[in-house]
């Protein structure tokens, strides 16, 4: 007998019913500041995913013992950012209201506030984890507010103050950084303190955004806006499996592949067991 055929992240193919969490994607770089091709990066994830194996020998644990559902790609205005920021936001409210862990391939990183929005709705004390090359905190980058270069900041404004934790930022402007101090937490070019943060957090609700770029564009290049000294592939695995093994995230995403700059594939692999090792190191819930 032949089957529909349905293309999902490798070993994320249970029922929406019994799933814990679903993954959608944000195929979506209209405000990108200088290479474009994220929009292409969700959908890179799931092809290339049948390029690694469902078991991971980092936490001898398989995709095929998890209940993950795959809904595939929405289909975004790219005419629009605030249509696809509220298709997002629709998208990760549903998911959420179903008692489901939403979990957002990007597309540009702009699409965070989408499902950011969705989240503190649901969860008023929510907390942030941000892992990056660049603090996003601008006010406006040439005169939109909208854009990649500002999604944190306008996080913040969700939020409000000590409730953002960046880590690996290696790039900013001076009144980014000079703002940064005054309202969230900012650790500069690694993951020292992310244990302590973890400990603080104990409890809260958490919306975990990974950007790529936080990796060295030595191991990472397939990214629009590349900075040199990120950290290293197993440093980012260690750090995002502890955050998701440790940390109540109630929400997630994982965005900023763009593979038109890697035609190698590498990233795009990296991008796929980044996400493998993040659905894996969430706690397993009885049925």
């Amino acid at each position: 007998m032949l089957n529909k055929n349905i293309e999902t992240f490798l070993g994320c193919d249970a029922e929406y019913t019994e799933a814990e969490t679903v993954l959608y994607g944000a195929p979506f770089d209209s405000t990108t500041s200088y290479r474009p091709g994220t929009r292409f990066g969700s959908r890179s994830i799931r092809m290339e995913s049948f390029g690694i194996e469902t078991y991971s020998p980092y936490q001898d644990k398989d995709l095929t013992d998890r209940r993950i559902f795959d809904s595939g790609d929405l289909e975004l205005c790219f005419g629009d950012t605030a249509m696809a920021l509220g298709d997002i936001e629709r998208r990760c409210a549903e998911i959420l209201n179903d008692g489901k862990r939403p979990f957002l391939l990007g597309g540009e990183h702009l699409v965070t506030l989408g499902a950011v929005r969705a989240a503190v709705r649901k969860y008023p004390d929510l907390a942030v984890i941000h892992f990056d090359a660049h603090a996003d905190l601008r006010q406006d980058y040439l005169g939109a507010e909208l854009s990649h270069a500002c999604v944190l900041r306008r996080c913040w404004e969700l939020l409000g103050d000590g409730r953002i934790f960046q880590f690996g930022i290696r790039s900013g402007d001076r009144e980014e950084f000079a703002w940064g101090k005054e309202h969230v937490t900012t650790r500069k070019f690694d993951f020292q303190g992310l244990k302590e943060c973890l400990e603080t957090l104990n409890g809260r609700p958490v919306y975990f955004t990974l950007d790529l770029d936080v990796l060295d564009p030595s191991v990472f290049p397939g990214t629009g806006t590349p900075e040199a000294g990120g950290v290293t592939f197993d440093q980012l695995r260690e750090a995002a499996q502890l955050v998701c093994s440790r940390a109540d995230v109630i929400a997630c995403d994982v965005n900023e592949l763009s593979p038109p700059y890697d035609p190698s594939g590498i990233s795009a692999m990296a991008a796929c067991k980044i996400v493998r090792e993040m659905l894996l190191a969430f706690p397993k819930k009885e049925r």
